[in-house]
């Protein structure tokens, strides 16, 4: 039985993952900043085979308030030893752009937050010497683009961070997953113009991060094909790619 900590449990892709740990009776302690979603979460996993459910209303980017969540999650699960942080949003590039305010805002939602929430959590881990930690990236960090380029830059250096953690993380077998997710039709993506071909549901990719978990794999492209479109983009010469609208 794990003992689970999901960061932004009500973003769909974590809830998905949420049940699927759920139905293997696992113990889950739910992080979001909206409690009346996290009640309604929290009884449907009950039902589908959690041995216990708590939550825990906090926005991630109230980095004051990451010890006390962090210490009420290992007394509610008498413990803690796998994480998946999964909180963010879909950053709009164009106002970033222009408002260096909101720019800041996206990187530290999608970026700093993570990094904070990593440091602490690796400590605990690093102490007791067991552990898994999947973090929810994406393939957009893999390139600077001209479409989302703030997005991908906080998500960037959230999978440099994890690199660098995982090397030492290693020695105290604690394991690090850096999770990068391609197009996935999720409430945060249901504005864009997202290609039918390359969309999966957010159960596919939750199917993934399970057995990347219990694989303790390093890197997860999912859908895995992404691994293939990423290694095109990062190969494609700047004299070519500026010229690209991507």
């Amino acid at each position: 039985m794990r003992k689970v900590l999901i960061v932004g449990a009500t973003s769909a892709m974590a809830e998905a993952v949420a049940r699927k740990f759920a139905q293997q009776n696992d113990r889950l302690f739910l992080v979001g900043r909206n409690k009346d979603k996290l009640s309604v979460i929290a009884s449907d996993l009950l039902v589908r085979g959690a041995d216990k459910v708590a939550i825990f209303e906090m926005d991630a980017n109230d980095i004051a308030k990451h010890n006390d969540m962090l210490k009420q999650a290992q007394i509610d699960l008498e413990g803690l030893d796998t994480v998946l942080i999964a909180h963010g949003t879909f950053s709009d590039q164009k106002s970033c752009e222009q408002n260096v305010q909101t720019m800041l805002q996206e990187l530290n939602t999608n970026g700093i937050s993570t990094i904070a929430l990593l440091t602490k959590i690796a400590n605990i881990f690093e102490q007791q010497k067991m552990g898994t930690i999947g973090v929810i990236s994406s393939v957009a960090g893999d390139r600077g683009r001209s479409s989302n380029y703030v997005y991908g830059s906080a998500k960037a250096a959230v999978s440099t961070f994890l690199e660098g953690l995982r090397v030492r993380m290693f020695k105290a077998d604690v394991h690090v997953i850096d999770i990068r997710p391609g197009f996935v039709a999720t409430p945060m993506t249901k504005d864009l113009n997202l290609p039918k071909s390359l969309t999966v549901t957010a159960d596919v990719v939750a199917l993934d991060i399970v057995r990347a978990f219990e694989k303790k794999k390093n890197v997860l492209y999912t859908p895995f094909f992404w691994r293939y479109i990423m290694l095109i983009i990062k190969s494609i010469p700047p004299a070519i790619f500026n010229r690209l609208s991507l």
